[in-house]
């Protein structure tokens, strides 16, 4: 499929042609671009990305063109190599530039620059180019030349210290899966389209300057503004919010030994009165001294939570919320709890496993499941489908990722080299 082919396929972003200069740290970006209709031109050096070279691996036998983790972050993309070592390589991707309407980059500040490929040159020569680069600190940071790996900037940005367990002889928890990286393409996407619509009313591209550290630091909710505001610190508990005052556990095991997390307890006398009719319908009502104050919920006009700890009825109803969903917890599996308190309107959440996540009946249903053909290997596989639902605006997996320097001839070709 040519890149004229996949900007007639569809997509928010179909029409849209981008250079990806290939980085680990740009990946995710330019996948969310792709998906979405744009026409994503991945650049890599002739010995290939060293991302080609991060397992899992297909069966587990190393490639280039069997790692996983290269598979799902380069969906929807045409590859080429060029050698921006050399003369021939660098004007190849200023041709490119040239016809582009945006440039993604996650090179160390200094690098495009020795090369005559940074943003004044190249927006020079085509004004309307969105330039985004994506770095650890900033272009023009007094950090910008320190180096930084997905794991420093989720603990220098503060989601680490926030994520844990309420026993803190534990240590903090990374999430895995470049989750850094991935918040800091989440804004470059971000900040893209809002150039791209400034571009529609100005005429005008510009450059973008994404930092992952600052990207990582307003992830942290209100961690970040705690601190900053009342200066504090906040402490990581078990499946819920770090907060500075501790609250009460959330995860709790089910009959089935399995665990859930009884999420937010009933707030609206509706709720209440849902719940209530949730241990009726299981036997468990008559076994529950506290069914006094679930019903005092229910009847109440309305539930000011503010009052926790202020008002002792207020206080009571919400306590007996809690304890009436763990007692359930343990009386029913995971499953029933999950579907039970979603049947009442209470949101919990039963703890999967990424493998028993992506086969869930509601990830399914939602679908999270897309099958992608590889004809190389005669074989369709099973991807992680859309981030997100649209109401307008075609979301597909047009290709698998590509091999090294799958499309060099035919991209070349467009652009008249």
């Amino acid at each position: 499929m040519s890149g004229s082919d996949r900007a007639s396929g569809g997509g928010a972003l179909a029409g849209l042609r981008v250079v990806e200069l290939a980085n680990e740290k740009c990946a995710w970006a330019g996948k969310l671009l792709a998906d979405m209709g744009a026409d994503v031109i991945l650049v890599e050096p002739p010995s290939g990305d060293v991302a080609r070279g991060y397992g899992p691996f297909l069966e587990d036998e190393p490639g280039p063109d069997r790692s996983l983790h290269w598979w799902h972050h380069h969906t929807s993309k045409r590859g080429i190599v060029l050698d921006l070592e050399t003369e021939p390589g660098r004007a190849a991707l200023r041709k490119l530039a040239a016809k582009a309407d945006i440039l993604l980059e996650a090179e160390a500040p200094g690098v495009l620059a020795e090369r005559g490929l940074d943003h004044p040159p190249l927006l020079a020569a085509n004004p309307r180019l969105v330039y985004c680069s994506i770095t650890p600190f900033g272009r023009s940071a007094p950090r910008q030349d320190e180096l930084a790996t997905d794991l420093t900037v989720l603990a220098a940005g503060g989601p680490v210290w926030m994520n844990g367990y309420d026993d803190h002889s534990l240590p903090p928890m990374r999430g895995l899966g470049n989750q850094g990286f991935a918040m800091g393409c989440h804004y470059a996407v971000m900040s893209i389209l809002t150039a791209i619509l400034w571009r529609g009313a100005s005429g005008e591209g510009q450059h973008i300057d994404v930092s992952l550290h600052a990207a990582a630091n307003v992830t942290t909710e209100a961690g970040s503004y705690v601190w900053l505001v009342a200066r504090e610190t906040v402490q990581r508990q078990t499946g819920r919010h770090a907060s500075q005052v501790p609250s009460m556990p959330s995860q709790t095991r089910c009959a089935d030994g399995r665990y859930v997390t009884t999420g937010f307890p009933p707030r609206r006398p509706s709720e209440y009165a849902q719940l209530i009719e949730w241990m009726r319908r299981i036997g468990l009502d008559e076994n529950f001294p506290e069914t006094v104050f679930l019903q005092m919920g229910a009847e109440r006009a309305s539930i000011d939570l503010s009052k926790i700890g202020i008002d002792d009825e207020v206080t009571a109803i919400f306590g007996a919320g809690r304890e009436a969903l763990c007692l359930i917890a343990a009386n029913v599996s995971a499953e029933e709890f999950f579907e039970g308190a979603q049947q009442a309107g209470i949101a919990v959440g039963a703890i999967l496993s990424p493998e028993e996540a992506f086969e869930n009946a509601h990830f399914k249903a939602r679908g999270m499941q897309v099958e992608v053909e590889h004809p190389e290997l005669g074989r369709r596989f099973r991807y992680p489908g859309a981030p997100y639902a649209l109401q307008k605006g075609a979301w597909q997996i047009s290709r698998r990722a590509p091999r090294l320097g799958e499309h060099t001839a035919e991209v070349l070709a467009e652009i008249g080299r």
